[in-house]
């Protein structure tokens, strides 16, 4: 009995130890780098490009297996250029991108040893993540790495629980197992060949669970995260993990993503997750696709690009922001032209974002806050009935700048904070920005 007890309290230690995670000071420092940059840049492409439908295009069609990987015949990007993907993202502001390397496809976009569906086996021949890696380390970008944990072409994932993938033809037993241990091959490649990756970008667990708003959201399958992030910490301790799962994190998670929703909002539908104490992101499309669609006009306006990341900034969240390259390589100009503007903005009033948490309130109707240890930034999308704002806190009354025009304005103080009057000015595209000084 005795010795029952001892293994007992051994399988105890173990398990709560198995379900513990601490950070490095490393993985701290990251994190709150991440938080610093603020913005951006999604990038979603790869042989689903090839058919101008999104990269949903294999499910929602319905193409077995066996024809769409066809496409390896097809994707040859000769205008692939990793400067200017890298540079347009630097331009326009951006501190960092997240670049899918493999999608729920399949398709991985690198020379894996672990896979003959690639971008090296396609007419291009090369491998975009290694020239990609080299840009951004040269032009001072960091580089996530977006990897499917959902597979629709291959035969040892799980996908008789899944809810996507049924139309693809496959009629062999999975088996995780073996599944797992090729997501573990394929991901030490990205973490040991590629250099430093700021963070590691997951995707697909909703996919074993009942759709999002559900009772019950519980995994038909044990992913075994714990050996899968604990593979990734292993390899690069700094690297942050995050998990689009649509609830909320997981033990092991460094990070806490929104998709095409800010938190507290849920317009998509799938952001049911309650907002962490993690550091966010919201991961949010320019028009209505992530991949390259040569139907969808639906692009956001400069003005939606900006309240956007404001939004985001106001909420302490970072801004994701998604392209989706054609597929010969190149970003078009529905998304580089409003871009060019966005940087414009950036280089004018990024003081009002990089580098800042959310502001001393929660986001208004008329706009959102920022603020770092000696300022809050007050942007105003649209003023208040009666003109009048007032911003918690202790402030310099006399000082407060309006960084549009650099002119000065007075509040007054109040028991609730700073009162502004702001009914004498036009609100002009995208939005009117106050700083004020801290006491």
């Amino acid at each position: 009995m005795k010795n029952v007890l001892t293994i007992l309290i051994c399988l105890i230690v173990l398990n709560t130890q198995a379900q513990t995670y601490t950070p490095t000071a490393g993985n701290i420092a990251a994190r709150a780098a991440f938080q610093d940059r603020k913005f951006g840049m999604f990038i979603h492409w790869g042989a689903s490009s090839v058919l101008s439908d999104e990269e949903w295009v294999m499910e929602n069609r319905g193409i077995e297996v066996k024809d769409y990987k066809k496409l390896i015949k097809l994707f040859n990007p000769t205008n692939f250029d990793a400067a200017k993907w890298v540079s347009t993202a630097k331009q326009a502001g951006m501190k960092y991108i997240v670049f899918i390397t493999r999608h729920h496809d399949g398709f991985s976009n690198w020379d894996t040893k672990y896979s003959d569906w690639k971008i090296t086996n396609t007419p291009y021949k090369k491998d975009v993540l290694k020239m990609l890696a080299a840009e951004c380390k040269k032009q001072g970008i960091e580089l996530g790495l977006y990897y499917s944990t959902l597979d629709w072409s291959r035969d040892d994932y799980p996908y008789e629980t899944g809810r996507t993938g049924k139309k693809s033809g496959r009629t062999q037993k999975s088996n995780y197992a073996a599944y797992l241990q090729f997501m573990q091959n394929q991901l030490t490649e990205l973490l040991t060949n590629y250099g430093p990756i700021s963070c590691i970008w997951l995707d697909g667990h909703w996919d074993q669970t009942n759709p999002e708003g559900s009772a019950d959201r519980s995994s038909r399958i044990d992913w075994k995260y714990e050996e899968l992030y604990g593979l990734i910490h292993q390899l690069q301790p700094n690297c942050m993990i995050g998990n689009n799962h649509h609830l909320d994190p997981i033990n092991g998670e460094d990070f806490q993503m929104f998709e095409q929703d800010l938190p507290g909002q849920n317009k998509s539908g799938l952001s049911f997750q309650s907002t962490s104490a993690l550091p966010l992101e919201s991961c949010i499309t320019m028009n209505k696709s992530w991949g390259f669609s040569i139907k969808d006009h639906h692009y956001k306006t400069f003005q939606e690009v900006i309240h956007t990341l404001v939004g985001a900034a106001g909420r302490n969240t970072n801004l994701l922001l998604n392209v989706g390259p054609m597929p010969n390589g190149e970003i078009g100009m529905e998304f580089t032209d409003t871009l060019a503007l966005v940087g414009n903005w950036t280089r004018q009033f990024g003081q009002s974002i990089y580098g800042t948490r959310g502001g001393p309130m929660q986001a208004e109707k008329w706009g959102v806050t920022t603020q770092n240890k000696d300022f809050v930034f007050v942007h105003v999308f649209e003023k208040p009935t009666n003109g009048l704002i007032t911003i918690p806190g202790k402030y310099n009354a006399a000082t407060i700048l309006v960084m549009n025009n650099g002119s000065w304005i007075t509040g007054m103080d109040t028991q609730e904070g700073l009162q502004i009057d702001i009914a004498q000015f036009t609100i002009e595209s995208p939005d009117l920005i106050l700083k004020l000084a801290k006491k």
